[in-house]
């Protein structure tokens, strides 16, 4: 079976409960303060693994974050590859409120300080039906991704999260191009729409001409392209308690099935149904959920 490599972020989170996100000049208590591992890229990696499917992921941590690697390798990810730098490790401070919506700040750290020998080693790992799986929580993006347009490499591409880079990436070469509304219009530079993303699609179908566009819309479900235009999928109804992580198991669980043959439209339910397990759980990598439960949901539609 082909595999996933996971050229990708890795974070140490620090999650607080709050009855409401903090504004300027306040000061709100929390209860709690848990640490979990996290990243873009880590839970990514952990739920494609989950899913079935073989995953290696390289990237960078440092010294504080060792641990992060042993909990990769613990879910059977390839970690071979992933260095141990000096300096600290990426790390995000999470408030989640009430509703389980999150606020996030993100410090880069380690993850963005690979090399181009890094870049490499994870273009090396790749054989021709496997896929490279790219979040944009790494420094220097725009070589990585002529480096693997220059190989032919199936690329997926999660646009998350913007911050400015974005506009200046060449996306020719993606083959999987995946977002959010946020993520959509910042890469369509579009203001904000209604319910009608049909003009959104069309600009990030010019960005990237060959890529297969899935567009996730948190409750309301996901737009996705194929071949006989723009097609639709309902979100399962769940009650949420962290959102957390629910974009990375909808990618983990995409990925894996995509990687197993699986149709596009198999591949979003089976998405879909991983992200909505993920909320009704606390944390980032603590909340992705196993292959057995999400295939049951897809199943019967209940959790």
């Amino acid at each position: 079976m082909p595999k996933l490599v996971n050229l990708g972020s890795l974070c140490i989170d620090h999650v607080y409960q709050v009855p409401a996100f903090t504004g300027s000049g306040e000061t709100v208590s929390s209860p709690t303060h848990e640490i979990f591992p996290g990243g873009k890229g880590l839970n990514q990696s952990i739920a494609a693994a989950r899913a079935g499917v073989d995953v290696v992921h390289v990237g960078c941590v440092g010294e504080d974050g060792r641990w992060l690697k042993d909990a990769l390798a613990a879910e059977g990810v390839d970690v071979s590859c992933l260095r141990v730098v000096e300096g600290s490790s990426g790390h995000a401070v999470i408030q989640v409120n009430e509703a389980g919506e999150n606020a996030i700040v993100i410090f880069g750290g380690a993850n963005r300080v690979l090399v181009e020998d890094d870049m490499r080693a994870a273009l090396g790992q790749i054989a021709s039906d496997d896929w490279l799986l790219l979040q944009n929580e790494i420094n220097d993006l725009d070589l990585v991704l002529r480096l693997a347009d220059e190989l032919g490499c199936q690329v997926a591409f999660n646009v998350a999260p913007v911050d400015g880079r974005e506009a200046g990436y060449d996306l020719a070469g993606v083959r999987l191009l995946i977002v959010n509304g946020i993520e959509a219009l910042a890469l369509a530079g579009a203001v904000a729409v209604d319910d009608d993303w049909s003009e959104v699609m069309a600009a990030l179908a010019e960005r990237a001409p060959k890529a297969a566009i899935v567009l996730t819309l948190g409750s309301t479900g996901l737009v996705y392209s194929n071949d006989s235009g723009l097609e639709t999928l309902p979100a399962y109804a769940v009650a949420a308690i962290d959102e957390t992580a629910a974009g990375d198991a909808f990618i983990g669980y995409l990925m894996a099935s995509l990687i197993r043959g699986e149709s596009m439209q198999d591949a979003l339910r089976m998405g879909s149904a991983a992200g909505a397990l993920a909320v009704t759980r606390a944390g980032a990598a603590s909340s992705l959920p196993a292959l057995a439960d999400v295939r049951s949901l897809v199943q019967t539609g209940e959790v």
